[in-house]
């Protein structure tokens, strides 16, 4: 267990200590796919489902997850996000709505589990908004892309 840094020891769940971490300037983006009918996509582009703009208030959903992050999963430290943004870009081509989301501040630890919350929720607020026209919309290959800051950087091949 002495690789897994969520671990004690003796095995237990356990908080990271970051009190000796240096403070630096944090970045991470994320990524994350709806797949969804043509149909569902162009009731979208036109703004026309019964609950309103479905981007928008997905945008806005993935933002408030991102600030959010450290209630929702157990062990995650609380940050002080200076930046949060959301983008959701239609493909038409593919019928599918990509989610990007890209999270800064400046702290201890990293932001990649806001960056990854803020597209999770994004994606199911999304799913949520379309549901009552497209029950077959499949969420998708949610994954880290790029992250700098800490002892490592990393950037998705």
């Amino acid at each position: 267990m002495k690789d897994f840094s969520h671990y004690s020891e003796d095995g237990k769940s356990t908080m990271v200590d970051i009190a000796e971490k240096p403070v630096t300037v944090r970045t991470a983006r994320a990524e994350g796919f709806v797949q969804m009918k043509k149909s569902t996509l162009d009731l979208l582009k036109n703004r026309v489902l019964p609950k309103g703009d479905a981007f928008e208030v997905a945008r806005i959903a993935g933002i408030i997850s991102a600030k959010k992050t450290s209630e929702l999963i157990p062990l995650c430290h609380q940050l002080n996000i200076e930046f949060v943004d959301v983008k959701i870009v239609p493909d038409y081509e593919k019928s599918l709505a990509r989610i990007e989301s890209e999270v800064r501040l400046t702290g201890k630890t990293g932001a990649e589990m806001e960056a990854l919350t803020a597209v999770s929720v994004s994606a199911l607020t999304l799913y949520d908004m379309c549901k009552a026209v497209d029950k077959e919309m499949v969420i998708s290959n949610i994954s880290l892309v790029e992250k700098t800051g800490g002892k490592s950087d990393f950037h998705k091949k």
